[in-house]
């Protein structure tokens, strides 16, 4: 038996177009981690996240005919999985008013704490955020989409999508505040 792990890329993804299902399983294996990197930027329940990479990667195998071997096959996979993220969104979503409560705003006295953030410290922020703001802040902040963009795949008006963004990082600035004030201590203070 031959050993696979050092196959290209270009072999597999020729492999996944013959449906191979040995191919299909190594890109998944692969890219999964990738994977579910992005699905959880956009997705605070760990569950909820792997069934969006599961789903992601049918998509893929379903589509991987389309995939142009010139551009990056990561990028390819990240819209697949933020638009399977979108798609869960809005079909979980469809009946729901987005009512946000008012919250203040506590100015942050200590910014030199940014410095000491990790990404856990970060992803822990934005799942508390409501989804529809974590999902607009992601969309606009993490992967670079304008407003027009976001209201074109939320199906919501291009100001309620700059709304949502404001509120987000309004949340996230008294969040912030609230999370060094109780991780004081490991944070050196």
């Amino acid at each position: 038996m031959a050993d696979t792990r050092n196959d290209s890329l270009e072999e597999i993804i020729q492999g996944c177009l013959r449906k191979k299902v040995k191919s299909q399983e190594m890109l998944y294996k692969r890219f999964f981690g990738y994977a579910l990197s992005v699905a959880m930027i956009h997705n605070r329940n760990r569950d909820n996240a792997l069934e969006i990479v599961n789903d992601s990667f049918v998509k893929v195998f379903d589509q991987i005919g389309r995939f142009d071997n010139t551009l990056s096959f990561k990028t390819w996979l990240n819209k697949i999985v933020i638009n399977t993220s979108i798609d869960r969104f809005r079909k979980n979503n469809r009946n729901i008013l987005y009512d946000d409560k008012e919250t203040f705003l506590v100015p942050d006295e200590s910014p030199t704490i940014v410095n000491q953030l990790t990404a856990q410290d970060i992803l822990r922020l934005l799942n508390l955020l409501p989804e529809i703001q974590r999902l607009v802040f992601s969309l606009y902040e993490i992967e670079g989409y304008s407003h027009e963009e976001i209201a074109g795949l939320l199906k919501i008006p291009e100001n309620t999508s700059r709304v949502y963004l404001t509120r987000a990082k309004k949340r996230l600035r008294e969040l912030f505040q609230m999370y060094f004030n109780t991780n004081y201590e490991k944070f050196g203070n």
